[in-house]
């Protein structure tokens, strides 16, 4: 018999809330309305012949609220609601409500009260649609802070580490506010099965899906095996259904190319096709004219700053030169010269190999949080990353964006696994997603899976939310050394 783990018990208890809330708002709308209509009397007046006391309205706030909580039952509003969109619930609201305010009305005409007043409705449609969007904004934040610290999310286990897998992955991570954590992977494969990827750790092949099930808490599994792998597959879900899992497939369609999915439907019929994830033609220009309009009124405002630290770096250190540029990779695996402001002693480099011990970074990086090679005004510029907006000179050069991955070194590329090439199909970025989600607190795979997911999923918008997102993290100085 399922234990009746997994997402039910959540789901159930946001559902629940969610109705109470909704049916709370809807009330405080028609009490507004009420005083809107009677007591302020906007737009039009009241006879006092047709004054009509709020107990009076009562039953009809009550059967409003029972049509329009029906209505939004209809439109999914209490459904599955991480990785629901806020412009879903906008159409949802809209929609119910305009659904449920013509029933009612229609109910009042046919049960003609003589103290009925139609814009007491109208006000309270308008201020439930305004009202439950700002709700739905406000529990969508709350959600998405409680997650991030771990309450609420629920445990995922990925079976298959393949690229599909590791899509799901870099999907996840990038996503913390969806209240997913996955707590690792299994696969068949000696090769994968083995090794951890990022935070992920790597728990054995399949036939421990039992046992894995028992001793992590597992909510939730998602199946990324070829389909080839039917009979396989099905074992899984039962062994899931059996333990009170839920289990999500990932169709073999999708492994078949990975690309952006567009669902249409054909009379009914639902349709599946794939687009590649080349970014269109106007996207790119769209891209390249932000970054040339943004880095030349970044150079601008920030031109005075720079020419302090110019001279502090001079005074501090006048041995070795202002700048320091170091050869790194770029679009296409094309090597360019990257641009900074000199942080550490000139011979910085010479000095490294004997600094390997301290490395506390894994993968191919090299990082340190207390370096010895770094001066005193270097110490400061670090912090708030001051000593990166040389980079601001590559943008204009076309070798970097603003938005992008992190710019690899060459030594960093030679050792690279071949899933992680995807990330240098576009220019490297000032700032990124590992910018925003620890930047030199990340592993080198949790780097790789989130800068692979930036190159899978770009857009405008993607890119305007990180930097907007980087500005407090570069006032906060948070995981920059």
């Amino acid at each position: 018999m399922p234990k009746g783990k997994g997402m039910n018990g959540p789901l159930r208890g946001l559902r629940y809330m969610l109705i109470i809330l909704d049916a709370i708002v809807i009330n405080i709308a028609f009490a507004i309305a009420y005083i809107v209509r009677y007591r302020l009397q906007w737009f039009r007046a009241v006879d006092p012949a047709y004054y009509t006391d709020f107990t009076a309205y009562l039953p009809f706030a009550a059967l409003l609220t029972l049509i329009l909580l029906a209505a939004y039952t209809m439109e999914g509003l209490y459904g599955e609601q991480r990785g629901r969109r806020l412009w879903d619930d906008v159409y949802g609201i809209i929609n119910g409500t305009t659904t449920g305010l013509a029933l009612m009305i229609v109910g009042v005409f046919f049960w003609r009260p003589l103290f009925y007043s139609r814009l007491i409705f109208i006000y309270t449609a308008i201020l439930v649609i305004l009202l439950l969007i700002l709700e739905r904004l406000l529990l969508r934040i709350v959600l998405a802070r409680l997650r991030k610290r771990g309450i609420g999310v629920a445990r995922v286990l990925i079976i298959g580490a393949g690229e599909m897998g590791r899509r799901i992955m870099r999907n996840l991570m990038a996503n913390p506010d969806l209240g997913y954590r996955i707590v690792g992977f299994l696969d068949d494969d000696p090769s994968k099965h083995g090794a951890d990827i990022g935070p992920f750790r790597a728990l054995g092949d399949l036939s421990r899906l039992p046992q894995v099930l028992q001793e992590e808490n597992i909510d939730e599994i998602i199946i990324t095996l070829p389909w080839q792998y039917y009979r396989r597959i099905m074992r899984i879900m039962a062994e899931c259904e059996r333990s009170g899992v839920r289990a999500r497939v990932v169709p073999d369609l999708f492994q078949l190319r990975l690309g952006k999915v567009e669902v249409s439907s054909l009379n009914g019929i639902p349709l599946i096709s794939v687009r590649d994830v080349t970014l269109p033609r106007h996207y790119k220009i769209i891209k390249r004219l932000m970054d040339l309009t943004l880095a030349s009124v970044a150079i601008l405002i920030f031109a005075p700053i720079m020419a302090i630290i110019a001279v502090a770096i001079k005074l501090d250190s006048p041995n070795g030169p202002i700048l320091f540029k170091q050869k790194r990779i770029g679009k296409d695996g094309v090597p360019f010269y990257m641009y900074k402001f000199r942080s550490m002693i000139p011979e910085a480099e010479q000095i490294k190999p004997k600094l390997y011990t301290m490395n506390e970074a894994d993968g191919p990086i090299f990082k340190i949080k207390n370096d010895p090679r770094t001066t005193r005004v270097g110490r400061i510029i670090r912090r708030f990353s001051l000593d990166e907006l040389p980079q601001f000179f590559n943008v204009l050069r076309g070798e970097m964006s603003l938005v992008g991955p992190r710019p690899a070194l060459p030594e960093e590329v030679a050792q690279y696994e071949p899933w992680h090439y995807k990330r240098l199909q576009v220019r490297p970025g000032i700032t990124g997603l590992w910018q925003i989600s620890g930047r030199s607190d990340l592993s080198f795979d949790e780097m790789m899976l989130l800068d692979i997911y930036y190159v899978e999923n770009w857009s405008p918008w993607l890119d305007v939310r990180i930097l907007f997102l980087t500005i407090p993290k570069v006032i906060m100085g948070e995981g920059a050394y």
